[in-house]
């Protein structure tokens, strides 16, 4: 049974890479484990630049402590100001011995009140269970989760990049950058 290690603990995370892998290899059935490793950026990365370094960083981190592995990822969640507004996403990247798949979530924006927070240096989790009166929400629906009622969790949110970032090992006869 290939193994995952998501260089998170989140179980958020590991969901979202477990559920990724078996909707697209769906005749396949994998191990998944987290293992914490740092990314390498800002606690709270404000670029998509930076935000593509810690993902990729983390999976690269896990490589290296976890190398009997199949495959790595690294999910990285991150803001980007763009005209007066906060843009929110994920980057994730998938690494194995030889090939590297990357993809971004789709982006929403933050309200107001939260965007006065992440602006203060406060973790974008933090700043939501602060606005929003909730504990721990990024280990449970996240942003996307308290402001879509429930309908988009960050579980789902964070698969479907999964997802696209397989497509690289779905089709392995092209080259991709």
């Amino acid at each position: 049974m290939p193994k995952l290690i998501v260089a998170s603990n989140n179980p958020v995370k590991i969901g979202a890479a477990l559920d990724g892998f078996q909707q697209m290899f769906p005749d396949q059935d994998y191990l998944a484990e987290g293992i914490s490793v740092p990314s390498g950026v800002n606690a709270q990365p404000m670029t998509d630049e930076e935000t593509l370094q810690g993902a990729y960083n983390r999976a690269d981190a896990a490589r290296k402590i976890q190398p009997d592995a199949d495959y790595w990822i690294g999910i990285e969640g991150g803001c980007d100001e763009v005209n007066g507004a906060i843009e929110v996403f994920a980057w994730v990247v998938v690494l194995n011995g030889t090939k590297t798949g990357k993809a971004r979530t789709g982006m929403f924006y933050l309200p107001e009140s939260v965007v006065a927070l992440v602006r203060q240096g406060i973790e974008l989790g933090h700043a939501d269970d602060m606005i929003f009166g909730r504990s721990n929400s990024k280990q449970n629906d996240g942003s996307v989760g308290l402001l879509t009622g429930g309908l988009i969790d960050r579980t789902a949110y964070y698969a479907h990049a999964v997802i696209l970032a397989l497509i690289p090992f779905m089709n392995p006869e092209l080259a991709f950058p």
